[in-house]
C-alpha cells in the first residue's frame, strides 16, 4: 500500500477520531495558540457574545483592560446599565468589521461623520450617539453633553489601543446599516433605538468576504501603528440574526453571514502575524452539540454553552483546566421562568440587535 499525506496527521484531523464518539464537548483547537500572561493586559470588542468573554476573564484572574470606568460612586448595576465594563470601554456592542475600522478611525480623528446626533427615542429634546445609541438609556439631555461625553469616550479608546497586549474580537453579522453621504456604520437601523428612518439617508449593506477581510486588515494595520506589538484574536459568535433586511429567509441569512465571517477571519489570521482565531462558533454551532447550547429561543446561548466555550479558551491560551462544563441545576418552574424572564430582558437592554424585535413595537 503507497503512502500519502493522511497517514501521518494527528488525531485532530479525522473526523471518525475527533468527533464521533466524543460528545458535544468537543475542543476544536489544534495547532499552536496565542499564550496570555497573568499580566497581559486583555482587550474585548465586538457582538452580545463577546461580553461573556468579558465576564470570563474577570473571573479567571486575569487583566482584563477596562479604559473607560463609571464614577466609583455611582452602584455596578446602574453602571452596567449605561454600558460600563461590558467591553473594554463604552462603546456598545460592535457587530461588524466596518463598525471596528471606524471606531479606530474615529478616535484618531481621521474619520468624522457627518451625522452624529441621533434624537432619543422618548424625544423630549434628548439626543442619543448613532454609534452607541444604547449606553444612555434615556439619552443625553444636549447635544454639548453627548460632545463632551464622546469626546472622553474617544480618547479612552486611545488608551485602550495604545496599552493592551491582547486584542479579542468576536465578529457578529455581515448586515449593517450605514449613511449614504459618508458611509458611517450603525450598530442598529436608524429608527430603532433613536434618529430616524430616511431611505434617501440609509442604506442597507451586506458585507462580503474581500470587504470583511479589508476592514479587518485596514485595522490590524491601524492598531499596530499605535501599539506594534498587540496580538489579536478573532472569534464567530454562534448566535443567530434576529432578523434580517437581505429578503432571505433568516435561517439562510445566518448562515451565509456566519460563514462569511468565518471565512474572512480565517483569511487574516493566514495573512498577517500573530493574528489568531479561537472556534467559539464552531464549538456551540458544531454538529456534536446539536441544539444542547441553546435556549429555548434557539439563540441565546446557555451558560453550559459559555461555560464550555471559555473552558477551552482558557485551557489553551492560559494553561487553565476548568473542568467540563456541566447543565445547570433543576430548579422549579417558578424559579425556571423568572430566570427567562431575566435573561430576555438582559438581551433586550445589552444587544442592541434584539431591538430589531421588539414585541413592544
Amino acid at each position: 500500500m503507497s503512502d500519502h499525506p493522511y497517514r501521518s496527521l494527528p488525531a485532530e484531523a479525522y473526523w471518525r477520531r475527533a468527533i464521533v464518539g466524543q460528545g458535544p464537548a468537543i475542543d476544536p483547537v489544534a495547532g499552536p495558540f496565542l499564550r496570555l500572561d497573568p499580566t497581559d493586559k486583555v482587550a474585548t470588542a465586538g457582538s452580545c457574545f463577546a461580553q461573556n468573554i468579558a465576564r470570563y476573564l474577570k473571573r479567571s484572574g486575569f487583566g482584563y483592560l477596562v479604559s473607560e470606568t463609571a464614577h466609583p460612586i455611582v452602584p455596578a448595576a446602574v453602571a452596567e446599565r449605561h454600558g460600563y465594563g461590558l467591553y473594554s470601554a463604552r462603546y456598545g456592542n460592535i457587530y461588524t468589521a466596518r463598525q471596528l475600522l471606524q471606531l479606530i478611525e474615529r478616535a484618531y480623528g481621521r474619520f468624522v461623520p457627518t451625522v452624529d446626533i441621533w434624537d432619543a427615542p422618548g424625544g423630549g429634546g434628548r439626543v442619543v450617539d448613532p454609534f452607541r445609541p444604547t449606553v444612555e438609556p434615556e439619552g443625553y439631555a444636549s447635544e454639548a453633553e453627548l460632545h463632551a461625553d464622546r469626546a472622553w469616550h474617544l480618547a479612552r479608546v486611545r488608551a485602550m489601543f495604545e496599552t493592551l497586549d491582547v486584542f479579542v474580537f468576536t465578529l457578529g453579522l455581515t448586515e449593517a446599516w450605514e449613511s449614504v453621504e459618508d458611509g458611517a456604520v450603525y450598530p442598529v437601523c436608524p429608527g430603532v433605538a433613536g434618529g430616524r428612518f430616511n431611505p434617501a439617508a440609509h442604506r442597507f449593506r451586506n458585507f462580503r468576504v474581500s470587504e470583511i477581510v479589508a476592514d479587518l486588515t485596514a485595522f490590524v494595520a491601524a492598531l499596530r501603528a499605535v501599539n506594534p506589538s498587540a496580538r489579536v484574536i478573532l472569534t464567530v459568535s454562534p448566535v443567530p440574526l434576529v432578523a434580517t433586511a437581505s429578503g432571505n429567509h433568516v435561517l439562510s441569512a445566518t448562515t451565509y453571514s456566519k460563514s462569511a465571517l468565518r471565512a474572512a477571519a480565517q483569511e487574516v489570521c493566514e495573512d498577517l502575524p500573530e493574528v489568531h482565531y479561537f472556534p467559539s462558533y464552531e464549538i456551540i454551532m458544531g454538529a456534536p452539540a446539536g441544539a444542547r447550547y441553546f435556549a429555548e429561543d434557539m439563540r441565546n446561548v446557555t451558560e453550559e454553552g459559555v461555560a464550555h466555550v471559555m473552558s477551552v479558551f482558557l485551557r489553551h491560551a492560559a494553561g487553565i483546566e476548568a473542568g467540563p462544563a456541566t447543565a445547570p441545576l433543576p430548579s422549579d418552574a417558578r424559579e425556571e421562568d423568572e430566570t427567562l424572564s431575566a435573561a430576555r430582558d438582559w438581551v433586550r437592554l445589552m444587544c442592541d440587535e434584539a431591538l430589531l424585535d421588539d414585541p413592544g413595537d
